[in-house]
Parts: structure tokens; sequence; C-alpha cells
């Protein structure tokens, strides 16, 4: 997934779920559900557990029926070697906190996926010595939350890595062998041509190691992108290189192809609106690709002008929104009716006091508050002697004037 969303990233049935996947053989030490249908895993939003001001999975399932989550990222520890942690910083063998959002999840009738990777951040295909110690780090992710699926999320600055990107095909190709059921996407960025050079690279090595995915899906924005057509128009040049690379026919080609779209502004201040995504969806059953979603759902409600303010949030879509709309496409591509959704209440104003002030030798971590220059601002990861401005792809948060 691009800066915003690292720092804050067989044919399938139309209108039915299709076949459930076979339960892994890993034992699970969370104690996990049987699998849902490959549909829903194919139709999991993106959700952050840990940043980006998660929102309860709880009551976005009772709101939309949404059963399935793609949880993000695994990365290689921020200080190097090759283990799995949450954003390079949370190791996945001590974590408490995603397993508690599992949990809540899984107590409803749902089932999340797991995705590694994402734009920023050091990449355990990068980190690991080779496909087998890949795999194996990968494998501590699915045993320890009884995972049925998992997303690679295979972009810059890691697919530029030949070496890295031979890792993270061998090793997904080892996990599917030794995780019977397995459902496996792999995503990469999207041009107006399908996917640019390095994609196509990565397909190649796909084909080299024998490595046939679930899907591959492109992530069509931040390219230039303008609207629903111009996202059809790449899916459709994409299923082409489908067809070339590994000689499918179209119907297979779009059978193992996907769309991951972001929701609202996008970070190079494209904008996406529902009818887009209905737009988008249409094409993506009408043509019976395997899989439609979607960066994220920590974005996937109403700005106020104290969190947004023309810029591009990680925390809210930028557009006009009841919350948890864009979800709901999700659950249609599932072939489930969500429920007729209701007005989003007015937020309540923030408060205007101002916090504790900044201080340049104080250590901060994820939400943590502070003033400066007259306004409020949350820190979204750790952070010390990082002067609070208003930025993109900063550390700080901006919270309005206080």
């Amino acid at each position: 997934m691009r800066p915003l969303r690292a720092c804050l990233g067989a044919v399938a049935a139309v209108g039915l779920a299709a076949a459930g996947t076979t339960a892994l053989v890993a034992g699970s030490a969370s104690g996990a559900t049987s699998a849902l249908a490959d549909r829903w895993y194919a139709a999991a939003p993106y959700l952050m557990p840990l940043d980006n001001d998660p929102p309860d999975a709880a009551a976005i399932m009772d709101a939309t029926g949404l059963k399935a989550f793609q949880l993000a990222f695994v990365l290689a520890p921020n200080g190097g070697g090759c283990s799995p942690t949450w954003g390079g910083t949370a190791a996945v063998s001590s974590d408490t906190a995603v397993q508690s959002v599992v949990n809540t999840i899984r107590a409803r009738g749902g089932d999340v996926s797991v995705s590694i990777g994402g734009y920023g951040g050091t990449k355990l295909g990068q980190a690991c010595s080779d496909p087998t110690a890949t795999a194996a780090a990968y494998q501590q992710v699915i045993t320890k939350y009884g995972l049925h699926a998992i997303d690679f999320d295979l972009e810059e600055p890691e697919y530029e890595n030949t070496a890295a990107i031979r890792n993270e095909i061998g090793a997904a190709k080892i996990l599917q062998q030794n995780n019977p059921g397995l459902y496996v996407s792999v995503t990469t960025a999207g041009t107006a041509d399908g996917t640019g050079w390095f994609g196509k690279q990565m397909l190649l090595e796909a084909k080299s190691q024998g490595f046939t995915p679930n899907n591959f899906s492109i992530m069509p924005f931040d390219g230039g992108f303008n609207g629903a057509a111009s996202q059809t128009g790449a899916l459709t040049n994409f299923n082409q290189i489908l067809q070339s690379t590994f000689g499918w026919d179209q119907a297979t080609a779009y059978a193992h192809e996907g769309f991951s779209g972001m929701n609202g502004r996008s970070d190079t201040g494209e904008y996406f609106s529902q009818a887009d995504f209905q737009t988008v969806l249409d094409y993506a059953t009408g043509h019976h690709m395997d899989r439609f979603t979607f960066w994220s759902l920590n974005r996937d409600r109403q700005c106020t002008p104290a969190d947004n303010g023309g810029r591009t949030s990680g925390t809210c879509s930028s557009v006009a929104q009841n919350s948890w709309d864009f979800a709901r496409y999700s659950v249609r591509f599932a072939g489930v009716t969500p429920p007729t959704s209701t007005p989003t209440p007015t937020p309540t104003p923030p408060g205007t006091g101002c916090k504790t002030a900044w201080s340049s030798t104080a250590v901060y971590t994820a939400g943590n508050e502070v003033s400066y220059n007259k306004h409020n601002w949350k820190a979204k990861w750790w952070t010390q002697n990082e002067t609070p401005v208003a930025s993109d792809w900063g550390v700080w948060q901006d919270e309005g004037a206080c």
C-alpha cells in the first residue's frame, strides 16, 4: 500500500458465495474458527488494527453485515531480523492487541486475513535469507492466528528488489503447499496499462516458480487515475497481461484477477466516490473476477473539518458519506445484501482545550496527544524531536485549533 497506508500501507460465482475453503493443517494458539467461504476473503477490506484510529470491527459487522477483514501490515522488525511484527514494532509472537480484534470478529461469526508488506517499512522478503526462511516467518503468523487467508502486498520499494520478490513468491508457494485450503492473494501497483514493469516482473517470477495464487490484484489509484472508467480500463488491460503471461484464456484470467481500490481521496489527490465503487463492482461481478477490496476501513467514515481540511486522511475518506458506506460494496461482492444504511449522526465537535505542550525531548507513541502552535496533534507512531507540522505522510495528525 502507498505511503499513507504504510505509515499511518477457481472462478468465483456471481451473487452467490463460493465453496468454503478447507481447514488448515497448521495448529492455532488462538483457537481458530472454521473457514468462511472464499468469497468473503476475496471481499475483505483492509483494516489497520493498531494505527489510524482503528474503528470498532464489531460495529462495522453489525451495521453492514461484513464478515471478513484484511488486517495490515506484517513487516520485518525495524531493528532487523527475520521475524514477523505488526508495523515493524509489535512482535507477532507476543501480540495480544491484534489477537483481541481477531477474537471479537470471530465471536460474531467472521474471520480475518492478514496482509504482509505494504508501501513502507522493511519487508520480510528483504530481511530473510531465502524463500524457506521467509515462509517460516509467515507460518508463525498463520499459526498464531489460525489463518485461512493471507495477502502478499508486493509494491514499492520491495518489488524493485529481485531477490526479495523471489523470497516472497517462493514463500507464498511454500505456504500454499503446507496449508491446504489457504486463500492467497497477491496485490501490486496498478497503472493505466494494468501494471508497471516491476509488477510484470513479479508475475514472471510467479510463473517461473510455478506459483498460482487465488488472484493477482492491482491497485488502480495513485497513478493518474480519474474515476471508475480509468480503473475498469486498467483492469481490462491487466487481464490481457495475465493472459499473455500465464497462457490463460480471458475467463481464466478474470477468475484470477482482483481489484483493490482506495475509497475517497487518494494519496495523490484523486477522488473515488461511492458511484465509482458501484461501477467497478458491476465490472468485477460481471466479469467473474475473484476479488474486490479497498483501502481502508479506517478511512470509511466522514471527515470533520478538524481531521481533514482538504487533505488525504488515514482516518476518513474526504468525501461525503455515511459511516461504512464503502464496506457495503464488499458485502455485496460477497453475495450478501447489506442492511439499509442510516444517516451518520453529526459528529460532536472536539473540545477546544489545548493538550500538554509538545516537547522536543519527550518520547511519544501512537495515540499520544500534544499541543503546538495553537493546534492539538496526535502521534501516529513512535517519535521524538519531530516538530508537529501538517503533512500527509508525517508522524503528526492535526486535530485542529485549540
